[in-house]
């Protein structure tokens, strides 16, 4: 292990995501013990292309005002910076200003008069375009060569910014900074970034605490405190109850990585092929060997469109003679469903989708059942998918019989199977796909992010924005 006389910098993660939980008693006790600053991420894709399309925050306003009042009050009594990334759940500019908004109403109430940094980054279809033409947009596996008319389909458009733009703002005197669409980890390694540690342990350290108590023996208790040096870091929760080991550490690097040893982000590579985690007690883990390795600077792009629309139906099947022959029934009766929706609505196969998911089968997984198991029940779901809500409900009731009383073979007497709710149609509304998945090439970390300064010690920002 090296020698080199570490200069730590500590940073509190309170939770993986605003709006799922701070708990302010063991905040309080991690920033007493000293930080130099609170930073948390607020947004991602793991709940799919719906809040990006829409602009809309996968929690709840109550929620997210709930930890921003906790963590504001926090960040005013100890005087550390607070840094939010991808704020509203996407990041885009619509999701960024609802969450200013919170913010400045939480402010009001505490009598609190922070400087508030704002860090846009929705992306210009145009700026996009000319960027695609000019041959500096390339798509990620397993996507194609981006077109003009996808840029378009899009209805909000980010670039997932790394560290530099929060460094910037922080430097400039911010003590907020409410981030639009960035990578996980950058929000949680500028700061040591900035105070001089190392980049690769300030890299790796953000990776490992990006979900906050995810890499603990006990993920819901709270989240963790990193102290970033020179050469390595070292992790612990926040909760004395709660501990991280030397296993629940490393394995965070297989989080939404498809190689546990490389993750690349914005300007390099992170590659941990040769980390070695250590337990310094029951509670704290050293980490060292993480490198960070310099590369042309990348944003990476995400796009979401609005899709058709669809219509739900559920029952469950308790009929011994189909859940022995779940996978015959279900090809029987979407071939039923199929010819009944185009023989009676006279629409062709391309003008709409069902499809049917086994819950309790397959449904989550779709991979091949093991021979020989049979349910004891199982709840199938049925999606009509339409170019209007419409003509999706039409199909759900049209199928509706079949969807009811299905036989497995037949001639047989017709069984019946239990809807939970009446109507048993249930509209979903519209739905929503992803379109990009590329990089666009930049000369650094701040050519496609737009700044904003709120100074509520200001009277005039305070009355602006009042």
């Amino acid at each position: 292990m090296s020698d080199i006389e570490q200069t730590w910098t500590t940073v509190v993660v309170p939770v993986g995501a605003l709006g799922a939980g701070v708990r302010a008693d063991i905040l309080e006790q991690a920033l007493a013990a000293g930080a130099d600053a609170i930073a948390l991420d607020a947004g991602s894709t793991d709940s799919g292309p719906a809040y990006l399309a829409t602009g809309k925050s996968k929690y709840s306003r109550d929620s997210l005002k709930g930890d921003l009042t906790i963590l504001m009050a926090a960040r005013a009594k100890w005087n550390v910076p607070l840094l939010i990334g991808s704020c509203g759940t996407s990041g885009c500019d619509q999701a960024l200003d609802a969450t200013r908004d919170i913010a400045l109403e939480v402010a009001a109430e505490l009598g609190l008069s922070p400087r508030i940094a704002l860090l846009y980054s929705e992306v210009d279809p145009v700026l996009l375009k000319t960027r695609n033409s000019d041959g500096r947009v390339r798509a990620l596996a397993p996507f194609g060569a981006l077109e003009d008319a996808t840029v378009d389909a899009c209805e909000h458009i980010v670039a997932l910014m790394g560290p530099e733009p929060y460094i910037a703002a922080l430097e400039a005197g911010a003590d907020i900074v409410l981030g639009g669409r960035t990578t996980d980890t950058a929000v949680i390694a500028a700061v040591p970034i900035m105070r001089g540690a190392g980049v690769g342990p300030a890299w790796h350290a953000g990776k490992i605490a990006e979900c906050g108590g995810q890499c603990t023996v006990n993920p819901i208790d709270g989240g963790v405190v990193i102290k970033v040096g020179i050469d390595r870091f070292e992790i612990a929760p926040m909760s004395d109850a709660n501990s991280c080991t030397p296993f629940t550490v490393s394995e965070h690097m297989l989080y939404e990585n498809s190689d546990p040893h490389t993750l690349y982000e914005p300007g390099g590579v992170l590659r941990v092929e040769d980390a070695r985690y250590e337990a310094i007690d029951s509670r704290r883990v050293l980490v060292t060997g993480g490198r960070f390795e310099r590369a042309p600077y990348t944003m990476k792009l995400e796009g979401a469109a609005n899709g058709p629309f669809q219509t739900i139906m559920i029952v469950g099947i308790a009929a011994p003679e189909v859940l022995s022959s779940i996978d015959v029934f279900l090809e029987r009766m979407q071939w039923a469903l199929d010819e009944r929706t185009q023989r009676v609505l006279g629409i062709a196969a391309e003008d709409y989708t069902i499809f049917l998911r086994p819950y309790g089968w397959n449904a989550v997984t779709g991979a091949k059942v093991d021979d020989g198991f049979v349910p004891r029940e199982i709840g199938l779901m049925f999606v009509a998918t339409a170019a209007t809500q419409e003509l999706a409900t039409r199909i759900a009731k049209t199928a509706n019989p079949y969807f009811f009383h299905f036989p497995l073979t037949m001639g047989m007497e017709l069984p019946s199977y239990a809807f939970p709710f009446s109507p048993a149609e249930i509209e979903r509304g519209r739905s929503f796909e992803f379109l990009l998945n590329h990089v666009v090439e930049v000369a650094n970390g701040h050519e496609l992010v737009r700044t904003a300064m709120i100074d509520l010690s200001s009277k005039e920002a305070a009355h602006n924005h009042g």
